[in-house]
């Protein structure tokens, strides 16, 4: 159990699960992707969603693994509307696939979470040729949101409700000390899995920064918001067995289960008292402030440029 259980201005504490934080929240509107959602606080995200109601789509890598979620969601709401779709976020290819797919489907889009992520211990490269921390979790997200955005901005637009794009980033993104990224990401001779893995999280939050900003100039009802969903043991750290063992052995008192990591993401998509809220950073469901690196805006507009050339085309 979680020890640190202090409320904060929202209500909620570390300690406050998925479930608590969207009690009474009627969802049944709705439409989510959810991505990583075959374990973790991925799986917990789509069923607490589903339980409120929302149209939950379940974008995973494993579609065998995605199927099982689905049925143990069904089996506890048997009217949950849960869909499972194939996306691989290393792979900007499969990506577009994705997204090409959801907006030939004609499904509105309300709520996006991008929660997938990888723990590499191993210097690897995606399809690409690009680092594959920085490639799946955060391009891979960035190019998501924004082949998305025009499905988003029509469901809000036609359905005069607030769209909701929601970045599950880390307190990782604070073990970098300069948030440079294009002479960092391939640097091969200089590799550490914790700095690629901050690296990539420090872009969740920046690119959630620099959307925000972007959408409010629009004039866009979309807000997009960030968090650190608590320290939980999951299957990010399934290449890393002698820690996971040693976190289940003799942390498992001082973290978060699966239960309450998954909480912040759910109040960021449901809760109604951070409707209008967009740009910010949150943890235990309460607004916090990342490092000074995440809340420079020139270095929000720098990773923007730099992801844009990374996923453009050619």
């Amino acid at each position: 159990m979680w020890i640190f259980g202090r409320k904060g201005e929202s209500g909620f504490s570390s300690s406050s699960t998925a479930e608590e934080v969207t009690h009474g929240v009627d969802g049944s509107r709705l439409t989510a992707i959810v991505t990583g959602a075959t374990s973790g606080i991925g799986a917990e995200t789509a069923r607490v969603l589903a339980l409120r109601g929302v149209h939950v789509v379940m974008a995973v890598r494993n579609i065998k693994s995605g199927k099982q979620v689905r049925e143990t969601i069904l089996t506890e709401t048997p009217i949950a509307k849960v869909d499972v779709m194939e996306l691989d976020l290393s792979s900007q290819a499969s990506v577009r696939d994705f997204a090409t797919r959801y907006c030939s489907s004609g499904l509105p889009l309300y709520i996006l979470i991008n929660n997938a992520g990888v723990l590499a211990p191993h210097f690897t490269l995606s399809e690409e040729k690009i680092e594959l921390h920085f490639a799946t979790n955060h391009l891979g997200h960035f190019l998501l949101t924004n082949l998305l955005l025009e499905t988003m901005k029509i469901t809000s637009f036609e359905q005069k409700v607030e769209g909701r794009v929601v970045n599950v980033s880390s307190t990782g993104h604070h073990f970098v000390n300069k948030g440079t990224f294009s002479d960092q990401i391939n640097d091969e001779s200089s590799y550490s899995h914790i700095h690629a893995y901050g690296l990539s999280k420090l872009a969740n939050i920046l690119h959630a920064n620099e959307l925000a900003r972007l959408l409010k100039e629009e004039g866009v009802n979309i807000t997009v918001n960030s968090l650190h969903p608590g320290f939980i043991v999951t299957e990010i750290f399934r290449n890393f067995g002698i820690f996971k063992v040693l976190c289940n052995a003799i942390l498992r008192h001082f973290v978060k289960d699966v239960s309450q990591g998954a909480a912040t993401t759910c109040y960021l998509a449901l809760n109604p008292k951070v409707k209008g809220v967009t740009g910010e950073y949150f943890s235990d469901s309460n607004l916090v402030k990342p490092s000074s690196n995440a809340m420079d805006p020139m270095l929000g507009k720098e990773l923007w440029e730099f992801s844009l050339s990374l996923t453009t085309t050619k």
